[in-house]
């Protein structure tokens, strides 16, 4: 097995870009996920499982050193963080009042800290940001680090959870065969790194859990899987619509996951191609 594709996300929740080659640390790609949207409406930094219009846009580093990066929105229109007027213009284009901020050091908890509920009724609120209807089970939440009850992500990062999430071209192929009139395409499930897993059945990365891993030369390991949310239904693009039909067959079949979670042990270099070899 090779690696296949790398994402980095320079926004949350907005479709990030392919790169030949990353460097990852302790918290995850260097250069992911450097911005973040903060609602003026209702507080708290947030992405698409309660802004779905973010999923439309999409961003790309153009300076990593001073992090600067150019979004673009779904009518092509685009500009840059540094821009004067950028927060008004996404504002705008988003049709919801937000602020892009810049990720703090780890210290500024209250950069990080959990916005209101948009519900009093924890149950509805759940279930509308995992996409589940009344009849179908919520995730298992143990598997979440405890930092995320009280902030919206681990404080030092833009993350839901952990670093990464690694999935395979055998998980691809599987939905694409389980669900054949959807769209299911790699953007919707925002991986880190794709792995090339040849002609293995299904979802081999389910059976990875704890194992170690080495890609170029960092050394990743893998954790639990990776329940999904209403983020995987929301539409893209023209060619990538809203569909429900995914997240029932993921609900339904694939115990509420598809890939994995994993965390860097040894910061390195990883790049397409490379040899995935397990420790």
């Amino acid at each position: 097995m090779r690696l296949s594709q790398i994402w980095t996300y320079p926004v949350k929740s907005m479709v990030g870009e392919m790169v030949s080659s990353c460097e990852v640390n302790e918290l995850g790609v260097i250069g992911d996920r450097i911005w973040a949207t903060r609602d003026l409406e209702r507080g708290g930094i947030r992405g698409a499982k309660k802004i779905g219009g973010l999923m439309q846009f999409s961003a790309e580093r153009v300076d990593p050193v001073r992090r600067i990066v150019k979004i673009t929105a779904p009518n092509g229109e685009s500009f840059l963080t540094n821009e004067a007027g950028s927060n008004e213009k996404l504002s705008t284009l988003l049709g919801h009042r937000v602020v892009l901020e810049e990720l703090p050091d780890a210290s500024n908890v209250e950069h990080f800290r959990r916005g209101p509920s948009d519900s009093d009724d924890v149950m509805a609120e759940m279930r509308a940001v995992f996409g589940r209807t009344d009849d179908e089970p919520l995730p298992d939440f143990s598997i979440f680090p405890p930092e995320v009850m009280e902030f919206e992500s681990p404080p030092g990062t833009h993350h839901d959870c952990y670093p990464l999430m690694v999935m395979t071209t055998s998980a691809l192929a599987a939905m694409k065969a389980a669900v054949p009139n959807a769209v299911v395409d790699v953007k919707r499930f925002r991986p880190s790194l794709v792995v090339d897993s040849g002609d293995a059945d299904g979802h081999p990365e389910f059976s990875w859990k704890n194992k170690r891993i080495a890609i170029g030369s960092a050394v990743i390991e893998i954790l639990d899987a990776c329940p999904r949310c209403v983020m995987v239904t929301r539409a893209i693009n023209k060619d990538i619509p809203e569909d429900r039909a995914v997240l029932r067959h993921i609900v339904r079949d694939l115990n509420q996951s598809v890939g994995v979670y994993a965390r860097v042990l040894t910061p390195g270099t990883c790049s397409v191609g490379d040899e995935i070899r397990f420790l």
